[in-house]
């Protein structure tokens, strides 16, 4: 009961990150490339720094690697049953009288639901990160929750942007950001029931996410942003890359 509880507080602070954003209202092209950039900086620090580390630790090589190329693979084959956000626009452009704006909108809120999907997947491992840390001692799992809680407001942040300058509404934002945090306790309660298995199964979760996330960061979130604005995606990316450091 303990971990679900910390899992469903460090899970749940998504919504933080879409309350915020929504304070500001709907995003220009700027502010989405810099918001873009954002998100691919905080998902590659979670990925590099925290994801891939911490399934080496609980695996071996062979057990990172693996899982971080499945994660791969599973983002290709979705990217093959959806055409690229960057290519439809070209592609939508050449029908005769397209709303220009809407086509934009329809790309944006794509490049959303992928951030949604990314961020969603690495949620469950760290739900089973948090367990496993109660299971070691309450102090340690404690602090993981906490860490998790807190790089859950920018990811937060970085699934509401897209979703709403891609025109959902609030309520929809809100529904989405807590629906990926919730993830969290989902992994925690999938935890509870196979932490007996192995800590390899864990390790290979950590770094299935991390290589789910590094794709969608290089085929979606880089080209998207920098068709925006190249220079506040590169000041976006910057700063999700140092805070995401700092928070992990």
């Amino acid at each position: 009961m303990e971990s679900m509880i910390y899992s469903f507080l460090a899970g749940t602070s998504t919504v933080l990150g879409a309350i915020i954003l929504m304070f500001f209202g709907t995003p220009g092209k700027k502010t989405m490339a810099a918001l873009l950039g954002f998100a691919g900086g905080i998902m590659v620090a979670v990925s590099v720094f925290e994801l891939m580390p911490e399934a080496l630790e609980m695996g071996s090589m062979l057990v990172t690697l693996v899982g971080f190329l499945l994660g791969c693979g599973m983002m290709f084959l979705l990217d093959s049953f959806m055409p690229h956000a960057h290519m439809s626009k070209s592609d939508d452009l050449e029908v005769e009288n397209v709303d220009e704006d809407q086509v934009h909108n329809q790309t944006v809120l794509r490049t959303g639901y992928l951030i949604f999907l990314g961020i969603a997947l690495h949620n469950v491992p760290e739900g089973l990160a948090i367990g496993a840390g109660l299971e070691a001692s309450p102090e340690l799992g404690m602090v993981i929750a906490l860490a998790i809680g807190l790089h859950n407001i920018p990811e937060g942040l970085a699934v509401a942007g897209p979703l709403r300058a891609g025109g959902l509404s609030n309520v929809k934002v809100i529904l989405f950001t807590l629906g990926a945090g919730l993830m969290t306790p989902v992994g925690t309660a999938i935890g509870l029931l196979v932490f007996g298995i192995s800590e390899a199964f864990i390790a290979g979760s950590l770094a299935f996410a991390a290589g789910a996330m590094i794709y969608i960061v290089n085929d979606e979130l880089i080209p998207q942003s920098n068709s925006m604005h190249s220079h506040m995606a590169n000041a976006g990316l910057i700063a999700g890359l140092l805070i995401g450091f700092v928070l992990l």
